[in-house]
């Protein structure tokens, strides 16, 4: 990948997301732009502030307000790049709705949804045309992503599937969660696990169709897990913490993708952990009291 071009990260004020915003600032030229974006203008405010001023930082960075959410804010931020860029190089998706373990998994089922999944949907429908060839679009998701990990009988939902029957069954799974059916028709209680694999899944029907363009120009699109990440979001739900990584000891992995030459056939469209792809169909249904899981 040229190192002189646009990128986009969400969720980046804190944790992850900003240590890849931070990776992606020093790494690129110095004409290169980091738009840096997450829903809070203060806190965004200051995280570009405080990237930018990092010794080291290359390229520039601006905070972006952007709640992934509203999905117009979305195609409105990719058609205003297109126009003002001719596109976009870099888009990593890392926004996280946070959910404590004494939460109420039902209660914060739309919230979780929205930010994990509908926003994941958003962003490849709208920033999938504007990505320019030899360009970078990556889901910051987890190993919980594989198909393994749901009952067999929701499996037919995702194998396979476009993007729009992603969706559809990702609304299916809303709608029985709020008639309180999920349970009986095989979803577990805990989001994490639906939610992850709906979004490998998604990234995998949009690369499935660009797959022969993509290959040809070297553009990679897929699913990333970064291992255990030491963040205020994850911490609550781990008892062992010794192995975890900080931010910025799991942004490199990420950012050496990023930053590869060409694409490894292998890794496009799939979900890859540490430089290799996880395959799609490991896993076993998560038992629902055992919910410190490595990510």
């Amino acid at each position: 990948m040229n190192a002189s071009r646009i990128a986009l990260v969400t969720g980046a004020n804190q944790g992850l997301g900003r240590a890849l915003a931070e990776g992606l600032a020093a790494r690129m030229d110095p004409d290169g732009l980091v738009l840096l974006t997450g829903r809070d203008q203060r806190r965004v405010a200051g995280a570009a502030r405080e990237v930018a001023q990092l010794a080291g930082t290359r390229a520039r960075v601006e905070g972006r307000v952007l709640d992934v959410t509203d999905t117009d804010a979305i195609a409105h931020l990719a058609a205003e790049l297109r126009a003002r860029y001719g596109g976009v190089d870099v888009v990593i998706s890392n926004a996280v709705a946070r959910v404590l373990p004494e939460d109420s998994q039902s209660a914060r089922a739309d919230e979780f949804i929205d930010v994990s999944n509908t926003a994941t949907h958003a962003i490849l429908r709208s920033f999938g045309p504007v990505l320019r060839p030899g360009g970078r679009l990556l889901v910051v998701a987890s190993s919980l992503g594989t198909l393994g990990h749901l009952d067999p009988r929701l499996h037919h939902l995702f194998e396979g599937a476009s993007l729009d029957q992603v969706e559809y069954a990702v609304e299916s799974w809303r709608s029985r969660i709020h008639n309180r059916t999920a349970e009986e028709a095989g979803w577990p209680r805990w989001l994490n696990v639906p939610s992850k694999v709906a979004q490998v899944a998604a990234v995998r029907a949009v690369a499935a169709e660009r797959r022969e363009r993509d290959l040809a120009d070297g553009t990679l699109l897929a699913s990333v897990c970064p291992g255990m990440v030491d963040t205020a979001t994850s911490r609550p739900w781990f008892s062992d913490y010794s192995q975890a990584q900080s931010p910025a000891e799991a942004a490199r992995a990420v950012l050496d993708l990023v930053f590869a030459d060409g694409v490894d056939p292998a890794l496009h469209g799939e979900l890859v952990r540490f430089g290799k792809a996880v395959p799609w169909h490991d896993g076993t249904p998560p038992v629902e009291q055992d919910r410190l899981l490595t990510p």
